[in-house]
């Protein structure tokens, strides 16, 4: 897929955004201790992409911007940090498949954000899990301690914490690529109330309900 000069600096600009959020935001949000931040972090990020790829209607664009924010995500750590960067890269890609080949619709927006926060559940096993070698029994015990803590529910109803943990990811992702959808909507409309009606037509063309 080839991009336009103006298409790459939407990439580079969107993709720092997210890294910019995920460098800044989120060491605030882990100094503060609040719950589920890296499932905040991801459903601010799809929104982000969300309105990139409006910008850049076009396959693989999802994933480059996700390409930039894992190397702005790498220098802010100081160095190569295996877990953050692959988290980064697979929410981007997993976004990418859910928004289509096209502009996203809203509801390939929701979607390609649930798939892309979904990662979030799936992330401990693949890194802890199998890569730290704490075993899949351990991620999970460690999963539903959590959420236990988060839910106030006693871990004797271990299924039940797993699975709302699991839901609380596809749905923060949803709602921050409707948010997504939302603000390139705003953008679109007062755009084309305006004087740069014309350019607003070019940049962010009209999407699908």
């Amino acid at each position: 897929m080839k991009y336009r000069t103006q298409e790459l600096v939407y990439i580079a600009v969107f993709g720092t955004i997210w890294g910019v959020v995920e460098m800044t935001l989120g060491s605030y949000l882990h100094v503060l201790n609040v719950p589920q931040s890296g499932t905040l972090l991801a459903g601010m990020g799809m929104a982000v992409l969300v309105v990139g790829r409006t910008f850049v209607p076009k396959r693989g664009a999802t994933l480059l911007m996700g390409v930039v924010a894992m190397f702005i995500k790498m220098f802010s750590l100081g160095g190569i940090v295996i877990n953050p960067m692959l988290g980064i890269f697979m929410e981007a890609l997993l976004a990418e498949v859910g928004f289509g080949w096209g502009m996203p619709t809203r509801w390939r927006a929701m979607l390609g954000g649930a798939l892309g926060v979904s990662w979030i559940i799936v992330h401990p096993f693949i890194t802890q899990g199998i890569a730290a070698g704490w075993g899949i029994v351990r991620v999970y015990t460690w999963l539903v301690e959590t959420g236990a803590r988060l839910f106030g529910i006693s871990t004797r109803a271990a299924l039940l914490i797993f699975v709302l943990l699991c839901l609380t990811k596809p749905v923060t992702g949803a709602v921050g690529g409707w948010l997504g959808w939302e603000m390139t909507a705003a953008v679109r409309r007062r755009l084309g109330r305006g004087p740069l009606a014309a350019e607003a037509k070019t940049i962010l063309p009209e999407g699908k309900q």
